[in-house]
């Protein structure tokens, strides 16, 4: 909470604790800004307009500029146009003071909850850039399917299995029944690099698969 008065930032901070909300306070913009940079923790902020240093509506940009972090302005100027810029620079809420903290835990609890499903929906969606058919031995990129050799199906199955995970070279020869037990490692090398060269072809905006110094690789 960015709020210059402190003693309502005190309430409001009590307030929302006995809803498991852990609250922050600072009456500087700027040293607000270096919180945002210092921790990735925070969920929300809730910002007052007339600060010390610089107003509100100014600050909300500076934000924005490092973080998509949800906004509630909390603020007594009730001009229409404070409420639309604030809201046209980024803010997603706008609740003029005074006002009952069970309102502003409420609508706390609605941004976080979209958040939530926003974050969920781009999770499914990065899961659903792969599938695979393992009744007709078959992976799928971005609904094409990959023309695959045993060995390199079996190694792209199990990074897609480990979930993001790093999956050593070693692992790699144990798991597959298509790769000889006394394969080099450095015969994983040569297969994962076929495999980018394919996912390359269908999408070569990013590299799917990172190398992880000294053990293995990951899919991202």
């Amino acid at each position: 909470m960015i709020e210059d008065d402190l003693e309502l930032a005190q309430i409001i901070s009590d307030y929302l604790k006995s809803f498991d909300i852990e609250v922050t306070t600072t009456d500087s913009p700027y040293n607000g800004l270096s919180m945002l940079n210092l921790s990735k923790d925070y969920q929300l902020i809730i910002l007052d307009l007339t600060l010390p240093e610089i107003d509100g509506l100014e600050l909300i940009p500076k934000i924005r500029e490092k973080s998509q972090i949800p906004i509630i302005i909390s603020s007594a100027r009730d001009d229409i146009l404070d409420k639309v810029m604030g809201l046209e620079r980024g803010a997603d809420d706008y609740l003029p003071k005074p006002y009952n903290p069970r309102e502003l835990q409420a609508r706390i609890k609605t941004i976080l909850k979209r958040v939530d499903n926003q974050n969920e929906a781009k999770k499914d969606q990065s899961e659903n850039i792969f599938e695979v058919r393992e009744s007709d031995i078959q992976i799928l990129f971005k609904g094409v399917s990959l023309v695959l050799t045993l060995a390199e199906y079996d190694i792209l199955k199990l990074l897609i299995q480990r979930n993001h995970g790093v999956v050593s070279r070693e692992d790699f020869i144990y798991t597959s029944d298509n790769i000889e037990d006394d394969s080099s490692l450095k015969n994983i090398d040569v297969i994962i690099s076929r495999i980018r060269t394919k996912l390359t072809k269908i999408d070569d905006s990013r590299q799917y698969i990172k190398s992880v110094r000294g053990i293995g690789y990951q899919l991202i």
